[in-house]
């Protein structure tokens, strides 16, 4: 099944002079790391303080694809101009954990939102990358399968985000999308341990 992830190679095409550019001025993939968690943070605040306006939930959409760009620099960094460190590897991941946490967790706390359908696709979407990463410990390469993985899951969650901050009433299509959501995670779960299994044979 195909996913957003499959549009990242052209979607790093547009980037790399750009990153060209922020190599060139010293730019580490480090920084680019620190700052996509830092935002992710300042949106996550900003929601979780100011629940019932609309500002912050248009906030959503741009952050997100703010952060699935910078997610693409520091890879660019790292890879097309020998900033790879073991430190920037851990990091990486950690970022995305945090980040991911810190803008889905706020969801709950909108009223009409189920808080526990919120938590839950929050932390399946840390299961899955856990298991994503978990193939690399068998021998396989590291999986991204999907159907709901990470920029699935910002596509899905800056839509509702949008749509709440237009001004549609949250409710109970909020949280069934959610627990829809969290349904499709439970696949990509599932789906990349097969696939690493797969890869080496068992």
């Amino acid at each position: 099944m195909r996913t957003l992830y499959d549009l990242k190679p052209r979607f790093q095409d547009l980037l790399r002079p750009r990153v060209r550019w922020l190599a060139n001025q010293g730019v580490t993939p480090n920084q680019i790391t620190w700052a996509a968690a830092g935002l992710s943070l300042l949106g996550g605040i900003c929601l979780a303080l100011q629940p019932t306006q609309r500002w912050p939930l248009l906030l959503i959409p741009l952050l997100l694809f703010i952060r699935m760009a910078l997610n693409a620099v520091d890879g660019l960094l790292a890879r097309e101009h020998d900033m790879r460190t073991p430190l920037g590897a851990l990091l990486n991941e950690l970022g995305d954990g945090f980040s991911d946490a810190a803008l889905y967790l706020p969801l709950g706390l909108i009223p009409g939102v189920s808080g526990a359908a919120a938590a839950v696709f929050a932390v399946l979407a840390l299961l899955s990358e856990v298991a994503g990463l978990a193939a690399l410990q068998i021998g396989a390469s590291r999986r991204y399968d999907g159907p709901m993985g990470k920029s699935d899951r910002a596509f899905a969650i800056g839509f509702i985000a949008l749509l709440l901050g237009l001004g549609l009433d949250p409710g109970a299509w909020v949280t069934a999308l959610l627990w829809g959501l969290s349904l499709l995670l439970v696949l990509t779960l599932v789906k990349r341990v097969r696939k690493a299994l797969q890869e080496i044979g068992r």
